[in-house]
């Protein structure tokens, strides 16, 4: 059991290691330009937004899916909005590009 858990701490260190080192790097060469920080911050925010939102995507289709085939027209109505959201979500960047010009 001891041995187990010496294990799991040596392994949660060796991970906050890793993180810590990789996490450095960018930081420092990124240093020379903010805009250029800003820029791919603004990036890897705009790429979770769109994961979130195919998320959404798939679990829509999937609820559109199952209101269909119980004939459940609550459970279709709910599944379309979430489709629609998740459409909105996943082009989040590109409407607002739409929008500012």
């Amino acid at each position: 059991m001891k041995r187990k858990k010496w294990k799991r701490r040596l392994l949660c260190i060796a991970a906050a290691a890793v993180l810590l080192i990789a996490g450095t790097v960018p930081a420092a060469r990124a240093a020379q330009d903010p805009i250029t920080v800003v820029n791919n911050l603004s990036d890897f925010m705009f790429s979770l937004i769109r994961a979130i939102g195919m998320i959404l995507l798939g679990f829509g289709i999937v609820q559109v899916g199952l209101s269909l085939k119980s004939h459940d027209p609550s459970q279709r109505a709910n599944g379309f909005l979430t489709l629609a959201g998740g459409l909105v979500i996943t082009f989040a960047k590109e409407i607002l590009n739409l929008i500012t010009g």
